[in-house]
């Protein structure tokens, strides 16, 4: 018997075309995406973790959704089925190229000089380019939906799509150029 992601997409059949990140993204197939937090204590883990469940750990991080796993797991099952209906293609595809799209590559940090903090142009690592993406991908789904009557599930797939493509209305591609104009300027 085949294992398929929510029974209905395949993960063999996705490519991940950075190879810096093929090695952070889990793309096993499993029947439930829940590991009931079997990977918190240990550093570096969460590379273990399905690339799905840790799109649905983000969602929980708004007031809506806090603690609420099986409604975000819901809305992540709903809003794969709009992505297929839509794209026509396997929404596991749509999302690992979302988040390719939507990683920053550099960012900025501070050093201090003396008493004079100066910033600094650095690479980000390959897990936290993942980790920011599934934030700003969930962030810019909940900033879509709030004073709307568009139903959460249609704006995280929306969002989903909008950074597959890498076009700049979407929230995480925006950012993820904004946080790459600014560390070109601290060079």
């Amino acid at each position: 018997m085949e294992v398929l992601i929510f029974g209905k997409y395949d993960p063999k059949e996705v490519e991940v075309k950075d190879p810096g990140m093929k090695k952070y993204i889990n793309l096993e197939p499993v029947i439930v995406p829940h590991t009931c937090g079997r990977y918190t204590k240990k550093q570096f883990a969460k590379s273990k973790m399905n690339i799905v469940e840790r799109l649905i750990n983000n969602l929980m991080r708004t007031e809506k959704y806090t603690g609420k796993k099986m409604k975000a797991y819901n809305l992540v099952k709903k809003a794969f089925e709009y992505i297929e209906s839509k794209e026509k293609k396997n929404p596991l595809q749509v999302l690992i190229d979302a988040i390719e799209n939507a990683a920053p590559r550099e960012e900025v940090t501070r050093l201090k000089y003396g008493g004079i903090a100066v910033p600094k142009s650095v690479d980000v690592s390959p897990s936290r380019r993942i980790d920011v993406a599934l934030r700003n991908i969930c962030v810019g789904a909940i900033k879509a939906t709030y004073r709307k009557k568009t139903p959460m599930y249609v704006c995280l797939a929306r969002e989903i799509m909008l950074a597959a493509k890498g076009d700049p209305t979407s929230y995480a591609v925006a950012k993820k150029d904004e946080v790459e104009r600014i560390a070109e300027s601290a060079r």
